[in-house]
């Protein structure tokens, strides 16, 4: 990731997830990673997100059109990361639509970074399978598994033929995502202690 003495700009892309829907600001991942690229030395701004709950891939696309054509993104970032498909699979889009509509948000978010691949990083769709929202839901909880690891090794393919980061994340929500600790109030969307552990897994596997 980016190393600098000037104050490196930050661009968070994603869905409910970025936004940190249910905890207080400061627990949002991209804000807690921030405060951890601080504290190893970086000198990094507070991050700009463009994220919404519920978003999908190309609700995504259209929000940085939008944030574009007002003069709300910068030339170029110094880190851009990615974290979106949840609401795709939640909504029964298929594996190819998602291919097609991430594919070309990776293309983004490289331009984004100056096109930089090595200062974008993509983060893995948890699995929301396992809280009880889901389980509340009356949804086949092993379909809900099965669609996300395709949807994520199609998304890991893409990094991968990018030479994009990619962090997988989900093995931590299967983990322990119904833990109450590690829920938010909602019974869905991750507290900050579950952010905490993505943040301390990127910044043990990025040098």
């Amino acid at each position: 990731m980016p190393n600098a003495h000037a104050s490196l700009t930050y661009l968070a892309l994603g869905d409910s997830y970025t936004i940190g829907e249910g905890v207080p600001a400061h627990e949002r991942w991209p804000m807690q990673y921030v405060a951890a690229l601080r504290k190893s030395g970086e000198h990094i701004a507070d991050p700009q997100i463009i994220a919404r709950t519920g978003w999908t891939t190309d609700e995504l696309s259209a929000a940085i059109d939008t944030a574009k054509a007002h003069g709300e993104l910068h030339a170029g970032y110094d880190l851009v990361t990615l974290s979106i498909g949840v609401n795709n699979q939640y909504r029964g889009r298929d594996i190819a639509n998602y291919r097609k509509e991430f594919s070309a948000l990776l293309e983004r978010a490289i331009a984004l970074a100056r096109g930089r691949h090595d200062h974008v990083l993509v983060l893995s769709i948890p699995d929301w399978g396992v809280t009880p929202f889901a389980r509340s839901s009356g949804r086949d909880r092993a379909q809900i598994a099965r669609e996300l690891d395709a949807f994520n090794a199609a998304a890991e393919q893409i990094c991968t033929a990018h030479d994009v980061a990619w962090m997988d994340i989900t093995p931590l929500t299967r983990e322990a995502g119904a833990e109450p600790a590690m829920l938010a109030d909602d019974g869905l969307h991750p507290s900050g202690a579950m952010y905490a552990r993505w943040v301390e897994l990127i910044t043990d596997t990025l040098p």
